[in-house]
């Protein structure tokens, strides 16, 4: 038996204002995982932007000393 047949089956059994707390906190998961997707993406694109241009440079090569912030 698969985690959420388990999960319908053990559900059927709440009462029914429990069966709204448990869709609501699954909508809440759902909500979560959507905005760290969204988080992860405009990253990426963030990255992408910053980048652009850069594999145009010649004679110059980035290191990983380059990232590296440096703060006095």
């Amino acid at each position: 038996m698969s985690v959420a047949e388990r999960i319908c089956q053990d559900l059927q059994k709440l009462p029914k204002p429990f069966q709204v707390e448990v869709f609501n906190f699954v909508k809440y998961l759902e909500s979560k995982v959507e905005r760290q997707t969204d988080e992860l993406t405009w990253s990426n694109l963030s990255l992408s932007l910053a980048m652009q241009g850069m594999e145009d440079e010649d004679g110059y090569s980035y290191t990983t000393e380059d990232l590296k912030e440096v703060f006095s």
